[in-house]
């Protein structure tokens, strides 16, 4: 029987940790070859390839800087020449810092920018030549990037935010190929960066209707339907996946 997504071809940028490497992970299962891109993560890298691999699909990770447009352009360039094109684009390389209105840097805003933003545009840019008509574009977002929810949350929050609006921008801009674009907007996820047993988790977990942290596989599971035929009427949509934080 075949796999939904047998013989797609998917990139999946911060791809060698927590929600990234799931979606690599569930792509593959589902029979896409996987390409990741990782920041310098090698060991997680290794793992996730080895992990996309075992699903019986190619694999292969590239190391490249989110914030760095060129690196991207690269990275893009070689993960479709590697491929032979692409079908599935998923934007996961993400950074978040946090610090009170006035408390932070101008380095603090490029950094989070930079990758959350400008590492974005710069990756969709690059994959245009390579996208294959009937594509989709899958931007991770967050609900900070729906509501601030915390002091210090500002700069974090407008990066995030604009996936949002990438999302639905884009799916005008490219829905005469056919290209669907689409968000994810995760709630609170157990990963290494963000530990569903850190300082704040209690008072996290207890905004949520479910009580509980996410896990990363639950949010691949999306990204594995909003690039499948299951999704071909969907575009311009950021889906919440946050167990109710918002009810």
């Amino acid at each position: 029987m075949s796999k939904k997504l047998q013989g797609k071809r998917a990139l999946v940028t911060g791809g060698s940790r927590g929600i990234g490497a799931a979606i690599a992970k569930r792509l593959a299962a589902d029979g896409a070859d996987v390409v990741i891109t990782y920041a310098g993560n090698h060991d997680g890298a290794k793992t996730s390839v080895a992990a996309i691999e075992a699903e019986g699909v190619k694999g292969k990770a590239i190391q490249a800087d989110a914030a760095d447009a060129e690196a991207v352009r690269r990275a893009v360039d070689e993960a479709a020449a590697s491929l032979g094109g692409i079908d599935i684009l998923v934007h996961n390389a993400g950074v978040a810092e946090f610090a009170p209105l006035g408390g932070e840097s101008l380095e603090t805003y490029r950094r989070v920018f930079g990758v959350n933003v400008e590492g974005v545009l710069a990756g969709t840019v690059a994959a245009l030549p390579h996208l294959s008509d009937g594509a989709r574009v899958i931007l991770v977002s967050s609900v900070s990037g729906f509501t601030a929810g915390f002091a210090g949350n500002s700069v974090y929050g407008a990066s995030k935010a604009a996936a949002s609006m990438f999302a639905k921008a884009w799916a005008h801009d490219l829905a005469p190929r056919g290209i669907l674009v689409n968000a994810i907007q995760p709630g609170p996820v157990g990963t290494d960066m963000n530990p569903d047993e850190g300082e704040f988790a209690d008072q996290i977990r207890a905004l949520t209707v479910l009580k509980r942290y996410g896990r990363p596989e639950e949010i691949a599971g999306v990204a594995s339907f909003l690039a499948s035929d299951d999704a071909s009427y969907i575009t311009g949509a950021t889906i919440d996946v946050g167990g109710g934080i918002f009810v």
